[in-house]
């Protein structure tokens, strides 16, 4: 028999040439602005000498690769070092990659849409790999319950900001009902107003 009916399954994230150009020229234009970033910082400390009469704020290599998670897949990037030779304490900290950041912000604001859809703790590990590549560390249950604190705070900061120094020409009032994450049906309230 020469017949074939098996056919392959294309994975996006490894098959798409738009995809790849996309998130390499993301990756390009990224490491690009940081260059240019930590240029400005060196520059901007020109001025400072040391003893010798040299640069006391130089460039000094790189930090190890970080890989950021983006709407366009995984992106690995390097982010500069810069020595202070003078002791005393300046360093640089890119404000485009923080030194902790492991995601941008518009994979950060998709995880609580996620739970609120009522995707659970479980499973997001699985549904992230479906959307991000199979790649997509640091989903682990755990992970999303630290999220979750995160956002429960937030929520409670949130309940508590004082409006009494608010003034309100129209004010909205609408019920949302919803089943997400609950047996029964409730009844959100909505309100909103305009100053």
């Amino acid at each position: 028999m020469t017949d074939n009916n098996v056919f392959k399954l294309n994975k996006p994230e490894q098959n798409d040439p738009l995809h790849e150009v996309l998130r390499e020229g993301a990756r390009k234009m990224l490491a690009a602005a940081i260059e240019s970033e930590v240029a400005n910082f060196v520059e901007r400390y020109g001025s400072i000498k040391t003893d010798e009469g040299q640069k006391a704020v130089v460039r000094n290599g790189y930090l190890p690769e970080r890989t950021i998670q983006t709407g366009l897949g995984d992106i690995e990037i390097k982010v500069p070092k810069v020595r202070d030779r003078s002791g005393t304490g300046i360093k640089f900290n890119s404000s485009l990659i923080p030194p902790y950041l492991k995601r941008t912000k518009n994979i950060e604001e998709f995880l609580p849409w996620l739970y609120l859809r009522g995707v659970s703790t479980g499973d997001f590990t699985e549904t992230l790999k479906h959307l991000l590549g199979p790649d997509a560390p640091g989903m682990s249950s755990a992970t999303i319950g630290r999220l979750k604190q995160n956002w429960e705070q937030d929520y409670q900061n949130w309940t508590r900001r004082d409006l009494s120094g608010k003034r309100y020409v129209y004010v909205w009032a609408d019920g949302i009902y919803s089943t997400v994450r609950m047996d029964d049906r409730l009844c959100l309230l909505v309100i909103i107003g305009s100053d």
